[in-house]
């Protein structure tokens, strides 16, 4: 009997060959005829199956989207966008006919622009308090989490996102739409900035056809889009030669949600004031609006937010997490981490504001490392907060960007299924990933040195 590495080497062989015969765009449409198919059944599985079945599907899908991305970048550039946009939008299609499986943000969305255009601060009332009673629905108001127990915890920008959006439609739906309007400008830009590195446009792939903003933005509506859309838009003037508008648009981001922050480290040089400046000018001039109920315009984000998820009692900073498992828990280590980790972002955001690769690539995969270390350091909880790094598996395509872009799926978890995964396993798995695809990326770097040094020689 041959023995079973002979046969799985000889099948591994076969495949090879097979793979000459059968075009790169062929190929690239068969993966998408299977990503369809695990898309279609995702919603029933996770009804049927819950939540464990959700990632399992979609951790699938995103794995396949790697092999989907190398396959792109061989095939012919037309035929393949046309195959590439055209299943994104497919995908985002199918998961907008469901209701959002794993999330309830979005009816707080429609419920804040509505709140805005009865002449309300939206930081002033908790939506069941008595005084809103009048703007209380059946299709709305029954989805609102932290409804009785937390204010609005969303910045001013996505304020106005959500007003300007309720005053065409107050629906989940539309508001996801809008959601959808914001990612084709990010998926424009990535094209954009793909062109500029003289990279193939074809590897848009890895995001159009990423399960991650798939369910996160198409399905659950996460404001997240806009975020990422106003992000890659100030980086793209920024890169161009005009940072402080750059600098405007990036600010802008941050104030959708603030994960968008380190980005200004990419586009601003030391020692030049006027960039500061004019972010505390944009910030001051988006809450103008709000400064009616005062410090209150933080929301929930003050009252509550930080301790709910584990972040002022260090329950869930990963990192602080596995100390404590190894030497227990000690007065002022939360306070001690949160210094350590201000110092460390701080510092390699310095590093990154003074770097003298001025090449847009270069630029481009020191702010995606910035954006790694920051979700490292903060650990978030759900899936949606890693949205930020998303047009970096297309721009940079590192394996660390790919490992905590699939890994971010196992967050998508809900308390009421029976098989739980405690949190600090699903990051554990996550982040030990990002840790690994580091090793992994630096082992690769070092051998094709060695391998360039020998060559010369």
């Amino acid at each position: 009997m041959k023995p079973l590495p002979g046969v799985i080497a000889g099948q591994f062989g076969r495949l090879v060959r097979s793979d000459h015969k059968i075009s790169p765009l062929c190929l690239l449409a068969g993966i998408g005829v299977v990503l369809c198919g695990l898309t279609l059944v995702t919603p029933y599985a996770f009804e049927a199956a819950g939540d464990n079945a959700f990632i399992a599907l979609s951790i699938l899908a995103g794995l396949l989207t790697i092999v989907a991305t190398s396959l792109a970048e061989r095939s012919p550039t037309g035929r393949a966008l046309w195959l590439i946009v055209g299943l994104g939008i497919v995908l985002r299609g199918y998961v907008l006919l469901f209701d959002p499986l794993l999330s309830s943000d979005v009816y707080r969305y429609v419920w804040d622009g509505r709140v805005q255009a009865a002449g309300i601060n939206p930081y002033r009332f908790m939506p069941a308090d008595e005084s809103l009673a009048f703007l209380r629905d059946g299709m709305v108001f029954p989805h609102i989490n932290r409804a009785d127990t937390a204010v609005t915890i969303y910045p001013a920008v996505a304020q106005f996102f959500f007003l300007i959006v309720t005053r065409i439609g107050e629906s989940a739906t539309t508001m996801r739409l809008a959601l959808l309007g914001c990612e084709s400008v990010t998926v424009i830009l990535i094209v954009v900035l793909l062109r500029r590195m003289d990279r193939p446009v074809t590897r848009v792939v890895a995001y159009l056809w990423h399960p991650l903003p798939v369910w996160e933005i198409a399905n659950n509506g996460h404001v997240d889009a806009l975020m990422v859309a106003l992000m890659l838009l100030g980086l793209w003037i920024a890169l161009t030669g005009r940072a402080l508008r750059g600098a405007v648009v990036i600010t802008l981001s941050v104030l959708v949600k603030p994960y968008a922050a380190p980005v200004l480290a990419g586009i601003w040089r030391p020692w030049d004031v006027k960039m500061p400046l004019v972010v505390i000018a944009t910030v001051a001039l988006c809450y103008l609006p709000y400064l009616s109920v005062g410090s209150g315009v933080l929301g929930f984000l003050t009252k509550g937010y930080l301790a709910e998820q584990g972040i002022s009692g260090g329950n869930d900073l990963w990192l602080l997490s596995l100390w404590r498992l190894v030497f227990g828990y000690h007065e002022g280590d939360v306070a001690a981490y949160v210094a350590l980790a201000a110092l460390v972002l701080w510092f390699t955001g310095l590093s990154v504001a003074r770097s003298a690769h001025h090449s847009i690539a270069s630029r481009l995969a020191d702010i995606n490392m910035l954006l790694l270390l920051t979700l490292l350091l903060l650990s978030p909880n759900y899936p949606w907060h890693f949205l930020v790094i998303m047009p970096f598996v297309a721009l940079c395509g590192s394996a660390p960007t790919w490992a905590v872009s699939i890994g971010a799926l196992l967050l998508s978890e809900q308390l009421d299924w029976d098989f739980y995964i405690p949190r600090i396993v699903s990051k554990s798995i996550l982040f030990g990933g990002l840790f690994l695809a580091c090793a992994f990326t630096a082992w690769r770097a070092r051998m094709q040195r060695t391998a360039v040094s020998g060559a010369s020689q």
